[in-house]
Parts: C-alpha cells; structure tokens; sequence
C-alpha cells in the first residue's frame, strides 16, 4: 500500500517540478546569486533592490521543492529496506508529504505575468455616505486579518477615514509570495446587507465598496507610459508627517489622459517619494486595465472601460439570513463573522481552480 502511494506521490511530483520548471529556477537563482554578489550592481540601487528581492523569494520558492525531493528520496530508501516495523512510520511521513506537495501545486495556479509579485490594495467607500465608509472599514479590516494570517507584509500608502465611522479609501502596498496571483480574486466591488446601526429605525441597508488588486511594477520598462499622457499636479498635504508636510507641496497627484486614470498620494515626506510611488500605482492601475480589457499596449486601454464599479464579484449578507456568496465562482459561506475575521481562503482557491489553466 505505502509503495503504491510512494508511486503516485514520485509521479505528481515529477509532473509538478516540470510544470513549474524547477531545474530552470534553480539556474537563475544561481545566476542571480552571482550578479548580487557582485559589488557594482549597487550603481543602480533599485535595479540591485529588485534583484535581491527577486532571488530572495526564488530561493524561498525552490527551497520548498528541493527539501521535498531529499525528503521523497529518504522515504524510498526507508521502503527499500523492507522492515515491518518501519510502516506506521513511513505511513505519517508520507501522508505529511502528500499534504505538503498539495500544498506547493497552488503555485501552477499562479501563471500570469505579475501573479508571483507583490501587489497594491486599495479599499474605496462606495455612495451611501457612513454605511458605505463603515462597510469599507470592515474590509479593510478583514483583509489586515488575512495578511497577518498569511504572512503578508502590508504597508500603509494612503488612508483617509470616514467622518463618523469607517474609511473612505485606504491603500495598503504588500509584499511577501504570490501576493498578486493570491489577491487578483478579490478585485471588484463587494456588496453588503444587513441591519443599519446607523439609523434609529434599524431598517436594512445596501452598502457597496470598491477593492482594487494592482500588481506592483517598480521597473517602468515593464509597463512604459508616455510622459506626454501625464498631467503631474502638486498641492499641500493634509495628512500626518509633521510641519513640514503641511508646508511644502508635498502631495502629488497624477492623471493619466487617455484613460483619465488618476492617483494622489500625499503620505511621504518629500515630493520626489510621493511621485515615485504614485507612478508605482499608476503603472499598477494601467496593467490591471490591460489585463481587463485584454489590450495588447497601454496605447489601447479605452477611458471609462476598467471593471471597476460594474463589476460586482461577492454579497455579504447578515440580514434576513447569513451568507457570503462570491458571484463568479458560486462559492459560499455561512458564518458571515469568520469571513469578515479573515477567513476569505476558500473564496480565494475556488476563484484560482475555476481559472485554472
């Protein structure tokens, strides 16, 4: 029985490192090794930043798939020797095999082209004044629980909170593996229902809340913008920062004309840092809009044409029952609770097995 599952678990595994081209990863993470080692690469800061970061999770990654493979190896041998008493032990070690391996396939869900980068949330507050800014909060809420379960890094962009309750948008920059292809299932608009706890009759209310996933593209080679398409205007931040910041014409905001795209980022004490990431997000707006609308350039995006706001991809329902269902995949669950705590994975894998391939 043990040899039958050490059979298939050697064949899935051969298929998977095949798949995912273990040996070529292995190559460029010793390619990699040599050019950050080599002290001149810091000539070009970010170049040697993007770098590091690129050989940092490609080590990550195969590292995993190399542990697996000695640990494969190991149990052959165990088997080899045809000792009896050695079964409930090589039973565990394969069944904690099987889960791992089940575990790194996720990655061939993962093949679009930003999809193994970090990523950019951003959480905006639909009409509906405090309930939509209190549901935009809930999410923002919800997603914080996920990273923090997850591993995810999250860094606070931008953030601009309701009046009375809630956020009217906040953006969050994340970093960590598989980031973009792990949250591109939550961009859309999500829709919520419940009891109002914010009008003396307690009516039921409808709230809306937008949530972008844009994939992170430092390297403006990926995704080239035409300095003439852009309107780059400045003007006093209102934010935190200290004096300064509430001085100087520190905050930027960017257009981007023939989509009329804009992002405003006001966070950063300089001007210089606030354009850099702005452009960041920009170039991250424009490549999620390419991917939506499949154009071939940047040159072809069409104004107006993003999914945006018309495209609603999940309810949260607390009143008259409880469920959460995702529009596109049918996927529900019923503790609304635990969802709004974090608990989105399964939404996630069934989004990622329904475009799988």
């Amino acid at each position: 029985m043990n040899e039958k599952r050490l059979e298939q678990l050697k064949d899935d595994f051969d298929d998977a490192w095949k798949k995912l081209a273990i040996d070529e990863k292995i190559s460029d993470v010793e390619k990699l090794e040599k050019e950050v080692a080599n002290p001149d690469i810091w000539k070009d800061p970010d170049s040697a930043r993007e770098k590091n970061e690129t050989l940092s999770h490609l080590k990550d990654f195969v590292a995993d798939w190399q542990i697996l493979k000695t640990q494969i190896n190991d149990i052959s041998e165990l088997l080899n020797l045809g000792e009896d008493d050695l079964n409930d032990e090589i039973e565990v070690q394969l069944s904690a095999m099987e889960n791992k391996l089940t575990e790194l396939k996720k990655s061939l869900r993962f093949t679009g082209p930003f999809d193994h980068g970090d990523a950019i949330i951003r959480i905006t507050a639909g009409a509906g004044g405090t309930e939509a800014m209190d549901w935009a909060g809930m999410l923002e809420r919800m997603y914080l629980r996920f990273f923090e379960k997850k591993g995810f890094k999250a860094t606070l962009l931008e953030k601009t909170d309701g009046e009375e309750a809630g956020i009217k948008t906040a953006v969050y920059e994340l970093s960590g593996t598989d980031v973009y292809g792990t949250l591109k299932s939550e961009h859309g608009t999500h829709r919520l229902v419940r009891l109002s706890p914010f009008n003396a009759d307690n009516l039921r209310q409808t709230s809306f809340s937008l949530v972008e996933i844009l994939p992170v593209i430092r390297n403006d080679n990926e995704v080239k913008i035409d300095e003439k398409d852009l309107r780059i205007d400045v003007y006093h931040s209102g934010g935190h920062g200290g004096q300064s910041v509430n001085t100087t014409n520190s905050a930027v905001r960017i257009t981007h004309i023939p989509t009329n795209t804009v992002v405003a980022i006001q966070n950063e004490r300089s001007q210089l840092q606030n354009k850099e990431k702005a452009m960041e997000i920009l170039r991250g707006k424009l490549a999620q809009m390419q991917i939506e609308q499949q154009a071939e350039s940047i040159d072809k995006l069409r104004a107006g044409e993003s999914a945006s706001w018309g495209q609603q991809i999940r309810n949260y329902v607390m009143q008259p029952y409880k469920l959460v269902k995702d529009t596109r995949t049918k996927y529900e669950e019923t503790d609304v609770e635990s969802v709004l705590d974090g608990k989105i994975d399964g939404f996630i894998d069934a989004f990622l097995e329904m475009n799988l391939g």
